[in-house]
């Protein structure tokens, strides 16, 4: 009866979502008092209800109830806890529902704490979230649920890819599923703000935390991803420009534009069109990304559905959303006030250009990730878009988009002196040219894309802090250290790209035991090989020792075999040092007795996650700076010296 009990609580909640949507956009006329409370309620009840139909999922799949479709699918009796879990939603229909489940969260939350719009606009924000919710609902309901019983049960089940048997699954998906279901959130705020007409300052504050809290968690994702498919697939790379991992960073960089945009809305009441057309953007490029993995149209390990149909239900959802959202942008942000205005030599400047330049890249990767497909689909044509395209068009915007980063935070807000900004910008343009001599002595072969990364994020990583120069310290808002911490993260994370593009060596050989391969520095040498078991594969494990001077450390990549489903994997071997990683991967045994072996040097290669990292932890920064000054004025010190 467990799934039963799932199924109708996902009624339920989709009941509550259609009573939301009605009192929700019922709340715009007179009888706005009397359906708030309600409202509330309503948005509450269904949080609550897909959570339980969420858990009821989770529980099938702990008890691997093979009577469950999905169930058997993605499960196995023998598949460790962590992956039956996990495995819950590492399938199409499985992640939908979580997706959903956020979704309807995030909308009792707004219900729960939301105090800073005025009613209608409020009733009107939790209205648009009860419509996207409804076609969510929808879909699940109608063509993908993950409650749907197999008559008779399987014996076993068929397993979870075993690509996707990785502790990575626990993460990944659920932070990435956060950052999209938060950009909903500025989508359901853009509207309400249109079908008010007020998106002011208290619009925008109202947003921030969601769009910040959507920035952090797809932050993470996206860095969750880089370094699981970096050492999963055992390809040594770490970003392949493949349409799916695309179809994460459209909406990331979307929303980085609106964070900043909407900062400006909050703090200074200027770019209310640009900020409301980049909340729409931001929530087609998730929904672009959600057709892209569940329509079928593209074979990947990402992918989780093969369904046309489902495809075409998505598609129409992407068509009503965003389409209606245009049309009303169209007819509505005439009434919507213009903001403030500033000067084009102002930090305010500086922020619309450095969101011009998102928009660029954003706009060459959709090209790149779609033209493929809209050629094979209206003419026939097979075109492969690969990392050449993406790195000669999105690299060069990229180095610009770095020297605004590094000189827009040292503007004044709505208008600056021009003389002022060279004064500042000498010790990062010294950090600059102090890197580039540096690099043109001691690596004078340097590529010229690796080698403006390296030099651009010297001086971006100098100005980055310059903001705190003058400051008390221990006074500096939190919002503040966030700005420095994330800016600071981009120029740890280039530095990372641009050594592994410009540094990196490699060696594929096939080897005998004791014969010994040198890479970057490295002496390599296979000792041996053992079979190996794990909780449901087999595997044969190297024995490579790995000499650097006096140090000597073994290496243990494998080739492992999957029974159930059939699979083969490399699982590469990683040693990381202070100044890079040796990272290796076994392959197949010729006929003559030797086994293939690829080896990669990756100087600093670990700058890249941990910048990711650090931006992340700059936006949390920002973040907690907003509650806690959100507190304070909500509870005066009187108040917060009675909570001691």
């Amino acid at each position: 009866m467990i799934a039963e009990a799932g199924l109708a609580a996902l009624w339920l909640a989709a009941a509550m979502a259609l009573l939301q949507t009605f009192a929700g956009f019922g709340g715009l006329g007179d009888r706005l008092a009397q359906l708030t409370a309600s409202l509330r309620g309503f948005a509450v009840a269904q949080g609550l209800l897909s959570l339980t139909a969420f858990a009821m999922l989770l529980w099938l799949f702990a008890r691997t109830d093979l009577s469950v479709g999905l169930v058997a699918l993605n499960s196995h009796i023998d598949k460790p806890m962590l992956y039956k879990i996990a495995g819950a939603w590492g399938n199409h229909e499985g992640s939908m529902l979580l997706w959903v489940t956020v979704l309807s969260l995030t909308g009792g939350l707004i219900a729960l704490l939301e105090r800073k719009l005025d009613a209608r606009s409020f009733a009107a924000t939790l209205g648009a979230q009860g419509v996207i919710a409804l076609g969510f609902y929808a879909f699940l309901l109608f063509s993908s649920n993950p409650f749907a019983r197999l008559s008779p049960p399987a014996p076993t089940g068929q397993g979870l890819n075993p690509l996707l048997q990785d502790p990575g699954l626990a993460f990944h998906p659920p932070t990435l599923y956060i950052g999209y279901v938060g950009l909903s959130v500025a989508f359901s705020f853009a509207v309400g703000a249109m079908l008010t007409g007020k998106a002011g300052p208290a619009f925008a504050r109202a947003m921030r935390p969601w769009v910040l809290i959507s920035w952090i968690f797809l932050t993470l994702g996206i860095t969750a991803g880089s370094y699981w498919a970096y050492y999963e697939l055992g390809w040594g790379g770490w970003w392949f420009w493949d349409p799916v991992e695309n179809a994460s960073l459209m909406p990331w960089l979307a929303a980085t534009a609106l964070l900043h945009s909407v900062s400006v809305l909050a703090a200074r009441d200027a770019l209310r069109a640009w900020t409301i057309m980049l909340a729409l953007t931001a929530f087609a490029m998730s929904m672009i990304g959600t057709f892209l993995v569940r329509s079928g149209i593209l074979t990947s390990v990402h992918a989780f559905a093969v369904d046309p149909e489902r495809g075409t239900f998505i598609l129409v959802l992407l068509a009503l959303y965003i389409g209606g959202a245009l049309v009303l942008f169209g007819t509505r942000i005439g009434s919507v006030r213009q903001g403030a205005p500033f000067h084009l030599f102002s930090r305010e400047g500086g922020l619309v250009a450095n969101n011009i330049l998102l928009s660029a890249i954003l706009a060459i990767v959709l090209i790149g990730t779609l033209y493929p497909l809209i050629a094979e689909g209206l003419f026939g044509e097979q075109l492969s878009v690969g990392p050449p395209y993406f790195d000669k068009t999105t690299v060069p915007v990229a180095l610009v988009l770095m020297l605004f980063l590094a000189a827009g935070p040292l503007l004044r807000w709505r208008r600056d002196g021009s003389g002022s900004l060279p004064r500042k910008l000498v010790l990062p343009a010294g950090a600059s040219v102090v890197a580039l001599i540096l690099l043109l002595v001691l690596a004078p072969g340097t590529g010229i894309l690796p080698l403006l990364g390296l030099v651009f994020a010297a001086g971006l990583a100098v100005a980055s802090i310059v903001p705190l120069w003058g400051r008390k310290l221990l006074r500096t808002p939190l919002p503040i250290w966030g700005m420095v911490l994330a800016h600071l993260g981009v120029a740890v994370s280039v530095v990372g790209m641009a050594s592994e593009s410009g540094f990196t060596q490699e060696r594929l050989a096939a080897v005998r035991y004791g014969e010994e391969l040198q890479v970057g520095g490295w002496k390599v040498q296979l000792l041996g090989l053992d079979p190996v078991a794990g909780p449901n594969w087999t595997a044969i494990e190297a024995r490579v020792l790995a000499k650097n001077g006096d140090a000597r450390w073994i290496l243990h990549p494998q080739s492992r075999s999957y029974s159930s489903p059939v699979m083969q994997t490399n699982e590469a071997a990683l040693l990381s040092r202070w100044n890079g990683q040796l990272y290796a991967t076994l392959g197949a045994q010729d006929e003559q007795g030797r086994w293939q072996l690829r080896l990669w040097w990756k100087p600093f290669v670990s700058l890249i996650w941990l910048g990711g990292v650090m931006i992340a932890l700059g936006g949390g920064l920002a973040l907690l700076g907003r509650v806690w000054r959100g507190f304070r004025a909500r509870f005066p010190k009187t108040q917060q010296e009675g909570f001691a």
